[in-house]
């Protein structure tokens, strides 16, 4: 395994900078946002440092050179959008970019892109399944013809008050999961693994990395705090976000030994990038800049 990181926490970074930075701390790779330039609403979303909009062999190579020089490599593109919004011409921008990303990763030799199967969230699972095929059966012939494998990040994205009450992500769960992969059986449709969205829906992380370990193109180092307090005031009903609290690796409820365990019994050898949504390090860049090295810190124990 190869320990990254997910360059969404340095907006304020150029692309240089960034992959400066991970060899300064000792990461050998890094996940590169590739969100159209002009900014997104939700926190972590609209970062760009790969633009892939006429993105051509002139524009990898630039971006090739970079990696290169700094002895940083390319753990996946990410894009993490809502393809099946109800906004039609939304989802369609959404779903077109999708395959930009996929094109680009395809020139750079990078064979996994990142994003989110998107999600209706005012309907249930089974309302939602015709909007599934229609959007990713194409896609993901898409990326098969182009070489890319797609990794799906299980984050229910069930978090804001506008996101209520299904969530804007479909794949959140592992009965969800063997349905998506049942329905597209593709090599080329995997997950983007996070332990960190297993534990505040009590879900069996190493059940999960034993039952879909061959599934795993791409992972996620976050972990998640679960504060008992405030779920016991609200219960399950309340809202997650209340009673549970995104942290960095090491500081929350995910058993990190269990984790590689599971991933090595599964014969996972891919990337593992910190992905850092703790507010407690989030005020400037240098505490941002602290949780990657802190970050780094804790999971070399688990891949030197």
């Amino acid at each position: 395994m190869k320990l990254g990181f997910v360059s969404a926490i340095l907006p304020d970074l150029s692309l240089e900078e960034v992959v400066a930075f991970a060899a300064e701390v000792g990461y050998s790779c890094v996940e590169l946002m590739c969100w159209p330039v002009g900014g997104a609403e939700r926190r972590y979303a609209g970062v760009t440092h790969v633009d892939v909009d006429g993105f051509d062999v002139a524009k990898a190579d630039k971006v090739k050179a970079t990696m290169a020089a700094a002895g940083i490599e390319i753990s996946g593109l990410g894009y993490y959008p809502n393809p099946l919004t109800p906004d039609a011409d939304e989802a369609a921008t959404y779903v077109e970019h999708i395959k930009k990303v996929i094109v680009a990763a395809e020139i750079l030799g990078v064979g996994v892109v990142n994003t989110f199967i998107g999600r209706d969230w005012t309907k249930s699972v089974d309302d939602n399944w015709p909007r599934f095929k229609q959007t990713w059966v194409p896609l993901i012939k898409f990326a098969e013809d182009h070489g890319i494998k797609v990794g799906i990040e299980n984050c229910p994205m069930l978090f804001t008050a506008d996101e209520w009450p299904g969530g804007k992500n479909l794949a959140h769960s592992p009965a969800i999961w063997a349905r998506m992969f049942e329905e597209i059986p593709s090599e080329n449709f995997g997950l983007n693994f996070d332990p960190s969205h297993l534990v505040w829906q009590f879900i069996d992380c190493d059940r999960a990395i034993r039952d879909f370990g061959s599934r795993i193109v791409h992972a996620h180092a976050k972990d998640a705090k679960i504060e008992r307090r405030k779920l016991a005031e609200m219960g399950i009903f309340g809202r997650t976000i209340d009673w549970h609290t995104p942290k960095l690796p090491g500081l929350g409820d995910v058993r990190w030994g269990k984790f590689f365990s599971c991933l090595t019994d599964a014969g996972y050898d891919g990337p593992v990038c910190v992905e850092v949504e703790d507010r407690a390090f989030e005020a400037t860049l240098e505490l941002r800049k602290q949780s990657l090295r802190q970050s780094k810190n804790f999971l070399s124990q688990y891949i030197p």
